[in-house]
C-alpha cells in the first residue's frame, strides 16, 4: 500500500516479467482446477426453477457426485482451461492500468477501482464465448433439461444397444450454438457478464486492500503480511459476491436459456421467485470464492514476490 502503510504493494515496474508470466500460468490453472466444481454447482443452482433439482449447495454436490461421479463435477473443464488466456490478460491489464492511474492519483482505492474494472472488461471480452460453451457442458447430465443444447447420444459399445452420453463433446455444443444463434450466440449474455464482473472486480480490489490495511493495524508488527493478505482476500470476495450476485443470476440464465433481454429475465425472476431469487447460488459463490480468494491472494502475492527484480528482493517485507 502507500509508503505510510505496513503492507507495501509490489507494483508493475518492480517485476521481472518473464518470471511473472511463467509462474502465472501455473498459478491460474491450479486455482481453476480447485474451484471448478463449486462453479459448476453455482451455475446449476442459478438456472434451476425454484428447487426443482437441488435444495442447496451441499445437496447439489451430493446428488451430482452420486449420479455423475467426480467427472460430473468437472463437465466442461477442458474448455474452461482456455480462460487461462483471459487470466493473463486480466492481470496484465490490472497492473498496467494501476501504473497509468498512478500518474494522476496516489490514492490506492482509486487505482484499484479503475484497474479492477478495466481488467475485467478486457478479460470478459475473451472469457464470454468460453463461458457460454463450458456452461452448456456444465448443464449436461442432471441439468440437461434446463438448457437448449444437449450432447448427442451415441450408441454404447456394450451389448444391449443402450444409449449413453459421450462426455466432452464440445464440438456438438459449438455446432448447435452456431446453427441456432450464429456467431452472436457465443456472446450471449456479454452485457450481463460485464454488468456482473466489472463491478465485482472493481469492488474486490479496493476492499481487498482496505481489509488488508485494517488487519495490519490490528495484528502484531511481526505478523507475516502474507497471512493478513490471505485473510483479506476472502473478506473482499464475500463482499463483492454479495453485492453482484443478483446480476450473476441473471447472467447465468441469459447465457444458458438463450434469453435476449436482461430486463425481462430480471423481471421474470422477481415475479416467479421474489427477491430471494436474487440470492440463488450465493452460498455456492461465496464457498467457491473463499478458497479462490485465499489461493489467488497467496498465489498472486507469492508470484509477485518471486518475480521481483533481483535488486528489490531485500526491500520487501514478507
Amino acid at each position: 500500500m502507500q509508503q505510510k502503510r505496513n503492507i507495501q504493494i509490489i507494483e508493475w515496474e518492480d517485476l521481472d516479467k518473464r518470471k511473472f508470466y511463467s509462474f502465472g500460468v501455473f498459478m491460474t490453472m491450479s486455482i481453476r482446477a480447485t474451484v471448478y466444481p463449486a462453479t459448476l454447482i453455482r451455475t446449476r443452482l442459478q438456472v434451476q426453477r425454484g428447487r426443482s433439482l437441488y435444495n442447496g449447495t451441499l445437496d447439489a454436490f451430493v446428488k451430482i457426485l452420486r449420479a455423475e461421479g467426480v467427472r460430473g463435477l468437472y463437465r466442461g473443464f477442458m474448455v474452461n482451461t482456455f480462460t487461462l488466456i483471459s487470466g493473463q490478460a486480466y492481470i496484465t491489464t490490472y497492473e498496467l492500468v494501476r501504473k497509468y492511474v498512478s500518474a494522476y492519483s496516489a490514492n490506492n482505492s482509486v487505482k484499484s477501482l479503475v484497474a479492477g474494472g478495466s481488467a475485467s472488461l478486457v478479460a470478459q471480452s475473451i472469457t464470454v464465448p468460453i463461458d457460454v460453451i463450458s456452461q452448456q457442458l456444465m448443464m449436461q447430465g442432471q441439468g440437461e433439461h434446463l438448457t437448449r443444447f444437449k450432447i448427442k447420444p451415441r450408441m454404447a459399445a456394450a451389448a444391449g444397444g443402450k444409449h449413453k452420453v459421450t462426455f466432452g463433446q464440445t464440438r456438438d455444443i459449438i455446432a448447435q450454438i452456431f446453427a441456432t444463434d450464429g456467431l452472436r450466440g457465443f456472446y450471449r449474455g456479454y452485457l450481463a457478464s460485464l454488468l456482473t464482473y466489472i463491478p465485482n472486480s472493481a469492488v474486490w480490489w479496493p476492499f481487498y486492500h482496505f481489509y488488508a490495511e485494517q488487519l495490519s493495524k490490528l495484528a502484531p508488527s511481526n505478523c507475516p503480511h502474507l497471512l493478513l493478505q490471505a485473510m483479506a482476500g476472502p473478506l473482499a470476495a464475500a463482499t463483492a459476491s454479495t453485492v453482484t450476485n443478483p446480476m450473476d443470476v441473471v447472467r447465468a440464465r441469459v447465457q444458458v436459456e438463450g434469453r435476449s433481454s436482461i430486463t425481462r429475465t430480471f423481471k421474470q425472476l422477481i415475479k416467479e421467485e421474489g427477491f430471494c431469487g436474487m440470492t440463488k447460488g450465493l452460498s455456492a459463490r461465496i464457498i467457491s470464492s473463499t478458497p479462490t480468494a485465499i489461493v489467488m491472494v497467496v498465489g498472486y502475492e507469492t508470484l509477485k514476490k518471486v518475480s521481483l527484480r533481483p535488486e528489490l528482493v531485500d526491500s520487501r517485507h514478507w
